[in-house]
């Protein structure tokens, strides 16, 4: 089984070439499942209903969700009913959100998906560890492949959690950063490791926001909007092979689309619909 997880979605440029890129994606890579943060996709910040859908239809098997969460207050009730989506398994049990899902791919296998927020230079939460404990307690045994997304500033957060779930889980996966890490790896007991997955959106900026804003206030202390950048597109996450039998990870690589690219393949895909004359 072959999973693909999809860092921070940022902005339209992010969520465009989600939308354009995917079904190609999920026939080169043979994917069975695709699970994306979206937190950062309404504008840099949230996400709203109109996106989620977007999303969903454009071949996103389930949303991840951090810090961000609730920017957009309109996506509550969406969280509140659909089983697709989640919130931090470590907020509050009052939060709107559930803490977990398990999505059904195309073969009928199920996989199993949460995320927790890191606490080191994050907002108070509770204990990720204890967390992540609870949800796998309690999601179905026979849901054997457990993707794990770490929401989390600190490496060390994102390490902790890798080695505390080694074995109980099929990948731990970081995002948040926006800065793709070249740590993946096979962890001893079969689960697969990245710090961060990186940044899906323009990267001619500063973590998707435009340079000249965030230098003026930077340099100035004078505050100004951080407007979503727009150039140099790129589509970054990894993923994952997963024997489905045992959950165990069988190999982890990188992956980084670009624009250019995403225009090839479906220039591709053009001619080979056109009918010869």
């Amino acid at each position: 089984m072959r999973i693909l997880l999809i860092g921070d979605i940022v902005g339209k440029p992010g969520c465009r070439i989600v939308c354009e890129s995917l079904p190609h994606l999920r026939k080169r890579e043979r994917l069975d499942c695709v699970i994306a943060n979206a937190e950062n996709v309404a504008d840099g910040s949230g996400i709203t209903p109109p996106i989620f859908e977007r999303l969903v239809r454009a071949g996103v098997d389930c949303l991840t969700l951090g810090d961000h969460i609730y920017r957009r207050s309109e996506i509550i009730p969406v969280l509140m009913t659909q089983e697709n989506v989640v919130k931090p398994a470590n907020f509050p049990e009052s939060a709107p959100g559930r803490e977990w899902a398990v999505v059904q791919t195309q073969s009928g296998a199920r996989v199993g998906v949460f995320s927790v927020l890191g606490r080191v230079y994050m907002r108070p939460v509770d204990c990720p560890f204890a967390a992540s404990d609870r949800v796998l307690q309690r999601m179905d045994a026979e849901v054997k492949v457990r993707i794990v997304e770490v929401h989390a500033e600190a490496t060390s957060d994102k390490q902790l959690l890798g080695r505390y779930l080694d074995g109980r889980v099929s990948a731990v996966l970081g995002t948040h950063t926006h800065v793709a890490t070249a740590d993946e790896q096979l962890l001893p007991n079969g689960t697969a490791f990245q710090c961060d997955v990186g940044m899906t959106g323009p990267f001619d900026s500063i973590l998707g926001r435009k340079i000249e804003r965030v230098l003026e206030t930077t340099i100035s202390f004078r505050p100004t909007p951080f407007h979503v950048a727009t150039d140099d597109v790129r589509l970054c996450g990894t993923i994952v092979d997963v024997d489905p039998d045992s959950g165990k990870a069988t190999s982890i690589q990188r992956l980084c689309v670009t624009d250019e690219q995403v225009k090839q393949w479906t220039e591709a895909t053009l001619r080979e619909r056109k009918p010869l004359l």
